[in-house]
């Protein structure tokens, strides 16, 4: 696991050269292919190298944060082209890279919790150095504060765990169960707040919608995800108490999450539609992780994977959009299919992926979930039913909006879409929809 962090480590002196933008890239995608071909153990930790590991969950989430940071860069032509402070910009993803990478990969939760904390600077370095609007520093603070607010306490947490247990390895955590109350509330927050569950989602819209592209596609992408690993490991030594507790958290996301998909018709900015429905998916990942059974991990490791490719994906698309017409209004974004007929097929599969269509992963991911949401209670059926539903609504809306109907009068010039943008996002759509054929690699390994 060192040997991909020191080529990490390596590239941070070629960001600062002239003309690296595409280097800084294809070096991101070697290492791709490099990590690609790890030797990789399903059923437990492996790769062991300076309190650096690797299982399954961790496998998976560092290949998407590789693959999303390199399609950043791809995305983001428009800072090369203008020049506008490039090399910091590349600075700062080989940056979040390894944070990221830290995070998905150290097996000591002290360490764990200090680059979960750690990826939040770039982030905010990408929203308030890059972002579109003069109330990005506002979002940005929102970003931060929602976050420490809640993760001071799991630091807190931690500190216990090690004075009672004299370890905090991941791993050797499974040997133990804790009862404690405020304990069990204290660990859980943090990553709860970093999901974002219903109620502590009020950061993610405002984010997403001040962030540039490449900011919001790695908050759609990872940064929602680290909540969720997080989960996956800690729920471990919190077993007994989770029981008593989960049905809390299983109604606030339900209810949350249909609430968020009704919302999600009233929007007007493609980016707040496509942030809010980012909140409903992460509903179900949350109630899949607290039913505490097999299909609910399984489900909500895949749901995680897949909706980081579609809703950055999304993300793409709308910038493409806002590239063109310098608006996310859905009133000044009509009839692109007259401008854009071939992006129009593009537009069609991500959203038909993000309604979760075969052959997606989402698909996959909410099959199973909605299994073990309703095995946890029957009553929960009607909800799931009428999330399903309204997702598949709001993913209709956005298309039907943006690419029919009379477009608007005031575009006097407009160019179609380039190799770039379709490879983009081809480069999302197809690890989406064919590691459907690998499925077992991802649900046989508990």
């Amino acid at each position: 696991m060192m040997k991909f962090l020191m080529l990490m480590i390596f590239m941070i002196p070629l960001c600062f050269l002239k003309n690296m933008f595409w280097m800084v890239q294809m070096l991101l995608l070697l290492l791709m292919f490099m990590f690609m071909n790890l030797n990789i153990s399903i059923s437990n930790f492996c790769n062991l190298s300076y309190m650096m590991g690797c299982d399954l969950i961790s496998y998976g989430l560092i290949l998407l944060s590789i693959w999303i940071c390199l399609l950043m860069i791809m995305a983001s032509e428009n800072l090369n082209k203008m020049n506008f402070y490039v090399n910091f910009f590349l600075f700062n993803i080989i940056i979040l890279l390894i944070m990221l990478y830290l995070t998905f990969s150290v097996m000591n939760l002290f360490m764990f919790y200090l680059f979960f904390e750690g990826s939040l600077i770039p982030t905010l370095m990408l929203i308030i150095g890059w972002g579109y609007q003069p109330e990005r520093v506002q979002a940005g603070m929102y970003l931060l504060f929602y976050t420490l607010f809640a993760s001071l306490p799991m630091l807190l947490g931690i500190f216990f765990l090690f004075n009672n247990l004299n370890c905090v390895i991941m791993y050797f955590l499974k040997f133990f169960d804790f009862n404690f109350f405020l304990l069990y509330l204290s660990m859980i927050l943090a990553f709860l707040v970093k999901m974002p569950m219903y109620f502590t989602h009020l950061w993610l819209p405002k984010a997403h919608v001040e962030a540039p592209v490449s900011g919001s596609m790695i908050l759609a992408g990872i940064m929602l995800k680290l909540g969720g690993y997080g989960l996956l490991r800690i729920m471990i030594i919190f077993q007994k108490i989770n029981m008593k507790f989960s049905i809390i958290w299983i109604m606030i996301s339900l209810l949350g999450g249909l609430y968020i998909s009704l919302n999600c018709f009233c929007q007007v900015d493609m980016k707040l539609l496509i942030a809010y429905s980012s909140v409903a998916h992460m509903s179900l990942v949350i109630c899949g992780i607290m039913t505490m059974n097999y299909w609910g991990y399984l489900g909500s490791y895949i749901m995680m994977i897949g909706h980081g490719l579609c809703s950055s994906g999304m993300f793409c698309l709308a910038n493409i959009n806002y590239e063109r017409l310098n608006s996310r209004s859905l009133f000044m974004n009509k009839g692109m299919m007259n401008f854009m007929p071939s992006m129009s097929l593009w537009w069609f599969l991500l959203l038909s992926s993000n309604m979760a269509a075969p052959p997606s992963m989402n698909l996959m991911g909410e099959i199973s979930l909605i299994n073990s949401v309703i095995s946890w209670s029957y009553f929960s059926m009607l909800i799931l039913i009428m999330i399903s539903f309204f997702s598949a609504g709001y993913s209709l809306y956005l298309y039907s909006y943006t690419q029919h109907g009379k477009y608007n009068m005031s575009v006097y010039s407009f160019y179609t879409g380039i190799s770039r943008e379709y490879l983009m996002l081809m480069l999302h759509w197809l690890p989406l929809n064919f590691l459907i054929l690998k499925i077992d690699f991802f649900m046989i390994w508990f």
